[in-house]
């Protein structure tokens, strides 16, 4: 005898149905600051029907955009390729530089990472160095001047070098890469309890220096650089290791160990150099 069936839907779909709406409340507390020389003050907001599928930065976006509607002043961030490259952004959610997730930068971090009802502090790079503009932008130019000083390798004028011209050992090649992987977004410094820049230097310093176009200046960057970072107020380190910890390009500290190689060779042999001449004497 037949019996009549009921249709019943597969569960995956109903699971599917419920879970691609899904949203989640949160409440951000938000360090609010006119500028460098005003007071800061944390200002608590409530975060609604944010979607797990947005980035950190497209909430903060979905914030702005409800504090406009109302006539308030919206949050301050720095952003800009938002794909990780750039080096742009950079906030300290829940005391953790970029946020929770390892190797990723804040432009990177997706709301999927929290859950619903969770309440996140959010801070800017907190370093003497580091003054804040506004709100959660932090002015970063000792980072540039750092590399002013000693990030460039002499180039003669004329024709381009053939790339196969000089010959440089794959290990040389693969290490310069990792080095030159960072980004320069300044998570090292806000990580590190003293404030340090070391991590940042040495890798600036490391990605010259083990190619043979970096060899001319090799002495006089690693005093030129560490002097200028030393000059910016940054602090000292001591080894905690939470720069390497909080980079989100996993740049190692075994390159501040070759920056201090570098720079004591220097200091001990070329006198010339750390006297800050041109070499030209």
């Amino acid at each position: 005898m037949l019996r009549p069936c009921n249709h019943v839907e597969p569960k995956h779909n109903v699971m599917a149905a419920t879970t691609e709406h899904k949203t989640m409340n949160l409440t951000l507390h938000v360090w609010r600051q006119k500028n460098r020389a005003a007071e800061g003050r944390f200002v608590t907001y409530e975060a609604r029907d944010i979607s797990p599928d947005m980035s950190f930065l497209e909430m903060l976006d979905v914030l702005n955009e409800s504090l406009i509607l109302k006539g308030e002043e919206p949050i301050a961030f720095d952003h800009d390729c938002r794909e990780g490259i750039c080096g742009q952004c950079g906030v300290v959610v829940n005391g953790n530089p970029h946020g929770p997730r390892k190797a990723t930068t804040t432009c990177q971090l997706h709301m999927r990472s929290f859950q619903d009802g969770d309440a996140l502090t959010l801070e800017p790079w907190r370093a003497n160095a580091f003054p804040v503009i506004k709100d959660l932008i932090v002015d970063r130019g000792a980072f540039d001047r750092i590399i002013a000083v000693g990030g460039f390798v002499s180039a003669p004028t004329g024709t381009a070098v053939d790339g196969n011209a000089i010959l440089i050992p794959k290990p040389a090649a693969e290490r310069s890469m990792d080095a030159a992987a960072c980004i320069g977004c300044g998570a090292c410094v806000a990580a590190c309890p003293n404030g340090s820049a070391m991590l940042f230097v040495a890798a600036k310093i490391a990605h010259l220096g083990y190619l043979p176009q970096g060899q001319p200046e090799r002495d006089r960057r690693a005093l030129s650089m560490v002097a200028r970072m030393e000059e910016e107020g940054f602090g000292a380190c001591t080894n905690h290791g939470e720069c390497e910890a909080a980079c989100p390009k996993e740049i190692p500290i075994e390159f501040i160990a070759r920056m201090n190689r570098d720079f004591f060779k220097a200091a001990l042999f070329s006198p010339s150099e750390r006297a800050g001449s041109s070499g030209d004497a």
